[in-house]
């Protein structure tokens, strides 16, 4: 288990050390986005090289397609863009402007060491063998709920956004978007329920005890933290909003009141 943590977090380290590079190079941190989630997959697949069987391997093909997808998708949004408005306030101006020292321990350090620590059921799923087969294939399941959750959701909200302004609705409320007012986010965090069950829970009770703050800590973020929570901060002050607010729940799906 110690080696395979050490292995994550050479991984994680290795990602992120490169991306700073970049950042630097283009004077930009919000790239640091996309890294996310080539974090995990760069984990994923370091594991499964290091422990190969059949169990690491299908983790790392889940892991592969969900930060793949990720990252394509935020590095598509945001090309053309300056920096981020969130890393701005967090730094106190613009790309690299606060110090190298300030954007590596606050940023680059800090995403390495969380994609560490998240990773902890994959961790452990390269370090023993797999119990209940059948429980990897609910994880699985539960994975592809939330993968379908988050490429959808994204996908209306692309579609959403890409109508005249004057032709669409001042809120989306159709879709997955009238279930939940943040699906995707809700899907991220299914993504790694579901990778928990079937990493970590499918080897037994305790491995899947000793990692269940994973995902709940994932999904704390998404919810509370980085996603849905601060997002609702911005549209909370569209026309409208107080109305889909009381209708759409924040994060766990249901059908709409009317």
């Amino acid at each position: 288990m110690v080696s395979a943590a050490l292995v994550a977090l050479l991984a994680a380290a290795v990602v992120m050390g490169s991306t700073a590079a970049v950042s630097r190079r283009l004077d930009r941190v919000a790239v640091v986005d996309v890294a996310w989630g080539l974090a995990f997959v760069a984990i994923a697949l370091t594991l499964a090289v290091v422990w190969p069987d059949a169990h690491s391997w299908l983790l790392a093909g889940l892991v592969v397609v969900w930060g793949g997808r990720l990252a394509w998708h935020i590095g598509r949004r945001s090309r053309g863009h300056g920096e981020d408005p969130r890393y701005e306030k967090m730094l106190g101006g613009p790309g690299w402007s606060a110090g190298a020292r300030r954007v590596v321990t606050k940023v680059f350090l800090t995403q390495a060491v969380v994609a560490f620590l998240i990773s902890a059921p994959l961790q452990v799923a390269a370090a023993y063998d797999v119990r209940w087969w059948a429980v990897v294939w609910v994880g699985v399941a539960v994975w592809a709920l939330g993968f379908v959750f988050e490429v959808v959701g994204d996908a209306q909200l692309e579609a959403y956004k890409a109508r005249p302004r004057e032709l669409r609705p001042k809120i989306l409320d159709t879709g997955l978007w009238g279930w939940s007012r943040h699906p995707n986010y809700f899907g991220d965090a299914c993504v790694w329920w579901g990778l928990w069950i079937a990493g970590a829970l499918a080897l037994g009770w305790l491995p899947g005890l000793l990692t269940v703050w994973a995902p709940a800590a994932m999904t704390y973020f998404v919810r509370n933290v980085t996603g849905a929570k601060l997002l609702e901060k911005t549209m909370s002050q569209r026309e409208g909003w107080d109305d889909y607010a009381a209708r759409v729940p924040l994060f766990f799906p249901r059908p709409p009141r009317r």
